[in-house]
């Protein structure tokens, strides 16, 4: 075939349309890629991908939150800190894009950093609004708690009552509620202790009240503050054991509350390998606390819950266990039984919560049939510590706050032992190359002798 001049240029013409056309459709894939991105997650444990919490934690903030990274460019520890920095608060900056990180390097410029009270390399201070906090630790719960913290309008103080072996919120016994008053305090609450032999009444300022069950009786004159402190339309948390209220008969009468004696026996907890008087929460009534709660409850030795109705309440009955158990109000003396004589069939609702205008504000309380599943011993099972958290939050009037708590991290760090990390350093530093000249030695040799 003869090249003609023609046909010479005809395949320039070609050539250079066929060149302006790529170019065209990498400027275009270009633009696109500028104005639209998209990620893929495929760690195993999504460890890259935040938690649904996380995220409506971000939604909800109004308006900007800056974080300010004081590091240097290499740290002898950690090497390229600010990458690290930078890849934690991604996340975060692709679901709330008015999230801006800035860094300043601490030796270059010490006193921005003294000023600050910067203590450690790659410490971060958030700001949100005109609060601001210091973060060290590159978790998406610790980033979380703080950033609820700083929504917070305000002080958020909550007390409990003492002085009559009630179970305490800063305690470390078993039966004491220690670790959940911790994660009270990392959502950004005040934790005090109230002994009403001693103040004169229920402080004002207190945001919720936590009554757990006394072992001894209250005296009159302090049950009388109680009864003012709900007068006055004080939120209150009341953990009720399968006990003698032991003097708290008058805080019962003025809720409405029915207390039953018996305890809850839930056959559904033996089928999964719990004791049967542990009753297991997974039915969850329509309300705040418990919107798009999903997850499963252990309630311990816990006691029916009936409300009655009244005019000046709202009364939701929050979570009903025991579908297929009964109250067992008989001696806990071996293996329960049902005797439909004295016990009461299932479901049982275990706890409930009501809220009535008064004083011109929403008055909100919260009665859970035993005070066991927050306790040190089972904060840990199931949804515990969520359900516990969200109940505070909304007695607060911090429903907006109401969500799942982000998981932790799942452990994904690859242990080796000697002999696997020989085997994986000879085949990639050792079998792998000669594999590779072996195979070219071999293609060379056939050319060869072609």
């Amino acid at each position: 075939m003869k090249i003609t001049r023609g046909l010479r240029r005809g395949l320039f013409l070609q050539n250079l349309l066929f060149m302006l056309l790529v170019l065209a459709l990498a400027a275009v894939l270009g633009y696109l890629a500028h104005q639209y991105r998209g990620q893929w997650d495929m760690t195993s444990n999504a460890r890259h991908t935040l938690s649904p919490a996380s995220k409506e934690v971000l939604n909800q903030l109004r308006g900007p939150v800056t974080i300010t990274a004081y590091a240097t460019l290499r740290d002898p520890r950690l090497g390229d800190i600010r990458r690290l920095i930078r890849d934690f608060v991604a996340p975060f900056q692709r679901e709330k894009p008015d999230l801006a990180l800035y860094f300043v390097d601490p030796t270059e410029d010490p006193k921005a950093a003294q000023d600050q009270g910067i203590e450690t390399n790659g410490e971060m201070v958030i700001e949100y609004g005109k609060r601001k906090e210091h973060l060290t630790l590159l978790s998406e719960q610790a980033l979380t708690n703080l950033l609820v913290r700083l929504a917070r309008e305000g002080e958020r103080l909550v007390m409990y009552l003492e002085g009559h072996g009630e179970r305490k919120l800063e305690g470390a016994a078993n039966h004491d509620l220690g670790d959940f008053g911790a994660q009270l305090k990392n959502k950004g609450f005040r934790i005090a202790a109230l002994n009403l032999a001693v103040a004169q009444e229920v402080p004002a300022n207190i945001s919720v009240l936590v009554l757990t069950q006394p072992r001894i009786d209250l005296l009159g004159g302090e049950v009388d503050k109680l009864l003012s402190y709900l007068d006055r339309g004080g939120s209150l948390l009341w953990l009720v054991d399968p006990e003698p209220l032991r003097g708290l008969q008058p805080v019962a009468e003025q809720l409405g509350l029915n207390l039953t004696p018996g305890v809850i026996v839930d056959p559904a907890a033996a089928d999964l390998s719990a004791p049967s008087a542990w009753a297991i929460g997974a039915l969850y009534g329509s309300h705040p606390i418990t919107r798009n709660f999903d997850l499963v409850t252990v309630f311990p030795l816990a006691r029916q819950i009936v409300v009655e109705e009244d005019g000046d309440w709202q009364i939701t009955e929050l979570i009903e266990v025991a579908s297929r158990g009964w109250v067992e109000s008989g001696p806990q003396e071996g293996e329960p039984t049902f005797d439909k004589n004295q016990d009461t069939p299932g479901p049982i609702t275990v706890a409930a919560a009501m809220n009535r205008s008064r004083e011109d504000r929403d008055q909100r309380v919260v009665v859970v049939g035993g005070g066991a599943f927050l306790s040190n011993a089972y904060l840990g099972n199931g949804g515990n510590l969520d359900l516990g958290i969200n109940i505070v939050n909304w007695l607060a009037g911090d429903e907006r706050l109401i969500s799942i708590q982000p998981p932790q991290a799942a452990d994904s760090g690859l242990q080796l032992n000697r002999t696997s990390a020989f085997a994986i350093t000879f085949g990639l530093l050792v079998a792998g190359p000669l594999l590779l000249l072996s195979a070219g030695g071999l293609v060379w040799w056939r050319r060869r002798k072609r």
